[in-house]
């Protein structure tokens, strides 16, 4: 994407919101334009008091916690900007009113729409904070990637099994815009030694974060420090300078760090070179006069009582390591342009990269150049061309699609005994594919669209025979697995959610399970995840003495269930998503009858609008709201970028950050470029320093 470095105007939140602040800047408070016509009183209060009052007020029914019938005026709505994006989103995927009621006209329901997003955007605009990106720990993974980059390390620091690719013949080579036609990697958690690499000898790595629901391992709330975990990190640093296999052959910087000087040189002023870019970089900010100096003095202190130069410099790094200042990712909130392009540095690297800024990064924001269009522009397709982007490929899309998930995926081995070989699972070789597919898209710069439907896969030998006919090679691979691109021509492939590894992981021992797989779709398709059900909602019976439960379909069976009230609103949501992928058994294998005989109904419809029959027109349903999934791809990204929810203020910027990915033709580095360009990224950088346009020609 080309930088557009005309006719910018004064403030980063102008130039990226610009065609929503032109439209919201005829809006009052109350969300109306002056002097016009009411469009409350003429669309939204009468659609409301026919279509929604029976059940959100009429009788004191307060169905969601809900009273429509309080809102009397348009700044009743705006009020509460998260309440007012609710009824927009149930209403947007047509989740009201209820299937059993008569649905809205189409053309009544986006008039709707339209205006309650006007009285949104109003209520953004005038009432709601931008949500700042808060301080938070480091999770394990990213500590891992700081410290091996603090220290050049060509070994790993600990065995990460959370990083489930294993990359095998260094085929990741995002500088070359394209993928190999053939590959090989391993699966960490499930493959044969995957967890035996060079390492640091001794190290210990502290307990996984683990992944939020519906979120991601690097969120802020879920990243606490307790005394217990701090006593850890201490013990930690420790024993990663006292390894074995820390010295001069692994550690990079080691002649210029823990190697002792010559006799001539003042040894005063080597400490404190050393040691003051040693600990910008473990700071990720210029370290300043006092700390400088109480580490300087500690280390000739003990110089001078006889510790050795090397064992003195490795107690520096140890300190450091266990500083909240090396252990916290942190906003700066100076009012100067090179502490906010510090944050800036970091917040970019961690998100890319996983790690701290490299050095190049790093004085481009000591030099507060970051707030220059052109330079950060630049900057980001550099870390995109770095193989460090790899760290990104080995954090987000497993979390995205919750793969941790097939993990403990076991099928029935009597019916499905190809499944396993010797103590290893299929689920090996399954886990595999969308990740690969997921970073042919983001190194080729493909469309996002591929996530849904694509006509190539890479597959393993096991996977081409798994999925023609359930069966496995005569030799099975179980540490270094070759992987082939493969062109696909059945439409019932391609893309992440037909893939064997979602089908398995999202279906019990024995079957499948529509509602899992529903959920599945909705969370991480539409990033619509619906609610928890009620803890009295009793699992489907698998035997009744009033009905013959084997001779129905799934989908019988779940229409019993769904005559409960309570459940039915929930269901008629998620059954569809889920019935669509019943044709794929609880391995990803196809099949057109159940083992009663029973033919497999795929049918459904998709947001009450969009009619299919079977798996393909499924996908064409979701292509069809295309859109809609860019934004919520868009959502997901943010929400790991930033490392925090998705919040209503950050409304505006998605739906900013969607258009210009429409525009660029889906291209997944456009949506990772705007998401880096948003408000929300930006934060303190933008608000106080607007990125201008290089004066150079």
């Amino acid at each position: 994407m080309t930088p557009k470095t005309q006719n910018l105007p004064s403030s980063p939140t102008g130039w990226r919101l610009l065609p929503a602040a032109i439209a919201l800047g005829m809006v009052s408070q109350a969300g109306f334009v002056s002097g016009a016509s009411d469009p409350f009183s003429q669309v939204v209060l009468p659609a409301f008091e026919e279509h929604c009052i029976k059940c959100h007020g009429l009788d004191g029914k307060e169905k969601g916690d809900l009273n429509l019938l309080e809102i009397g005026s348009a700044s009743e709505l705006i009020n509460n900007p998260e309440q007012l994006e609710e009824i927009i989103d149930v209403l947007d995927f047509e989740d009201m009113p209820p299937e059993e009621e008569e649905p809205l006209d189409s053309g009544l329901r986006q008039s709707l729409i339209s205006e309650l997003r006007t009285l949104l955007g109003s209520a953004i605009a005038t009432q709601v904070e931008a949500i700042p990106t808060p301080m938070r720990r480091m999770n394990r993974f990213q500590y891992n990637n700081s410290v091996q980059d603090l220290f050049e390390l060509d070994v790993e620091v600990f065995t990460l099994p959370e990083r489930m690719l294993r990359e095998h013949g260094d085929y990741f080579k995002p500088q070359t815009g394209a993928m190999p036609q053939s590959l090989k990697v391993g699966s960490r958690p499930l493959g044969k030694s995957q967890m035996i690499e060079p390492r640091l000898s001794g190290v210990a790595p502290f307990p996984q974060d683990l992944r939020a629901e519906h979120g991601y391992d690097n969120r802020a709330d879920h990243l606490s420090l307790s005394p217990l975990l701090m006593e850890s990190f201490l013990k930690l640093s420790r024993s990663i300078v006292e390894s074995p296999d820390f010295n001069e052959e692994t550690c990079g910087i080691w002649a210029s760090f823990f190697a002792a000087p010559a006799i001539s040189t003042n040894l005063e002023t080597v400490i404190e070179n050393r040691l003051r870019d040693f600990l910008t970089r473990a700071f990720r900010e210029p370290v300043d006069s006092k700390t400088l100096e109480r580490y300087s003095s500690n280390a000739l202190s003990r110089i001078r009582s006889g510790e050795s130069f090397t064992n003195t410099m490795k107690l520096m790094a140890s300190a450091a390591l266990a500083s909240p200042r090396f252990l916290y990712l942190r906003d700066g909130q100076g009012d100067n342009a090179r502490d906010r392009d510090l944050a800036l540095a970091s917040r970019l690297s961690y998100f890319l990269w996983g790690s701290i800024p490299d050095p190049i990064l790093l004085e481009r924001a000591v030099n507060g150049e970051l707030s220059n269009l052109e330079t950060l522009s630049a900057e980001v397709d550099r870390l995109l061309t770095d193989e460090k982007l790899k760290r990104f490929c080995d954090s987000f899309p497993s979390q995205w699609l919750q793969l941790d998930r097939i993990i403990t995926s076991t099928p029935d081995p009597e019916t499905w005994p190809a499944f396993y070989f010797s103590k290893y699972r299929g689920s090996m070789h399954m886990m595999l594919e969308p990740l690969l597919l997921f970073e042919t898209i983001l190194i080729e710069d493909r469309p996002i669209l591929e996530l849904i439907d694509s006509n190539y896969s890479y597959r393993s030998e096991f996977l081409q025979s798994w999925y023609r006919e359930g069966t496995q090679p005569k030799r099975m691979a179980v540490v270094q697995v070759p992987f082939e691109r493969v062109m696909l021509d059945d439409r019932r492939y391609g893309g992440v959610i037909t893939t064997a590894a979602v089908m398995t992981m999202t279906s019990s021992a024995s079957r499948t399970q529509p509602i899992t797989r529903g959920t599945w779709v909705a969370s991480v398709i539409f990033n619509n995840p619906p609610e928890p059900p009620p803890a009295d909602v009793p699992p489907l019976p698998e035997k009744s003495d009033e009905i013959d439960i084997e001779s129905l379909t799934l989908r019988e069976r779940l229409n019993v269930h769904r005559e409960n009230p309570d459940c039915a609103g929930c269901h008629n949501r998620i059954d569809p998503l889920g019935f669509a992928l019943e044709n794929y058994d609880p391995t990803g294998l196809w099949r057109d009858y159940y083992e009663n005989g029973r033919i497999v109904d795929a049918a459904g419809k998709l947001f009450r609008q969009h009619a299919f029959s079977d798996i393909v027109g499924f996908k064409d349903a979701i292509l069809a709201e295309k859109d809609r999934f860019v934004r919520a791809f868009a959502a997901h990204m943010l929400a790991f970028a930033l490392g925090r929810e998705i919040h209503v203020a950050d409304s505006p910027a998605l739906d900013q950050i969607a258009q210009a990915t429409i525009d660029e033709g889906y291209r997944m580095q456009t949506l990772i470029k705007e998401i880096i360009l948003s408000e929300p990224f930006l934060q303190e950088s933008a608000k106080a320093s607007p990125l201008v346009a290089s004066t150079t020609k």
